[in-house]
């Protein structure tokens, strides 16, 4: 298992985009893995009618700045992967094999609290794209992303800890904003 420092590495292979080259203003939802078992689930609330979209979600903050991320509760979260360009980068799209560096926000969909961030640390997490480093979510949504872009990735428990761990809570969905500081080929 990775070393608590690498949390953030874990929550940020959350982070999604499922096609390259896509604007700013375009979501793509990947399928969602095996369903999640509830035994240690905690209690199910109500449905508020409708799942939440990438536009449901607001955010703050240019690419390089500490975002501000606003959970709605008029929607519920989503069941499947969603990831949504902030703003595009430049270069080549990301691809598994390659070295990522990328600042994240990470919010909790359950009590909408900050529960990591890089931008405080001033440092940068590193991850090989595609490698089971992270958590599912960030694996899948990171593809396509391009250094200088800003995603959004919003994760389904099943892609991210599932009954939890890490200071997650059991079935939590996560709700990152990402920033692509470097991509790196080093496939060979």
């Amino acid at each position: 298992m990775q070393k608590i420092g690498k949390f953030v590495v874990v929550a940020a292979a959350a982070l999604s985009l499922a096609a390259c080259g896509q604007d700013a203003k375009t979501e793509t939802a990947a399928p969602a893995g095996p369903a999640v078992p509830s035994s240690n689930a905690a209690p199910a609330t109500q449905s508020k009618g409708r799942e939440c979209t990438a536009d449901d979600i607001k955010t703050t903050g240019k690419f390089g700045e500490k975002p501000e991320i606003t959970v709605p509760d008029d929607c519920d979260p989503p069941k499947k992967l969603i990831t949504k360009d902030l703003s595009g980068g430049t270069g080549p799209a990301a691809a598994a094999g390659q070295k990522l560096k990328m600042n994240y926000l990470l919010v909790t969909w359950s009590d909408k609290k900050v529960l990591d961030n890089s931008y405080d640390r001033g440092e940068p997490f590193d991850l090989n794209l595609g490698a089971g480093e992270v958590i599912p979510g960030w694996d899948q949504g990171l593809t396509g992303i391009k250094q200088g872009g800003r995603r959004l990735l919003i994760i389904p428990p099943d892609l991210a800890y599932g009954e939890g761990g890490r200071g997650i809570k059991p079935n939590e969905t996560l709700v990152f904003v990402t920033d692509a500081v470097s991509v790196a080929d080093n496939r060979g």
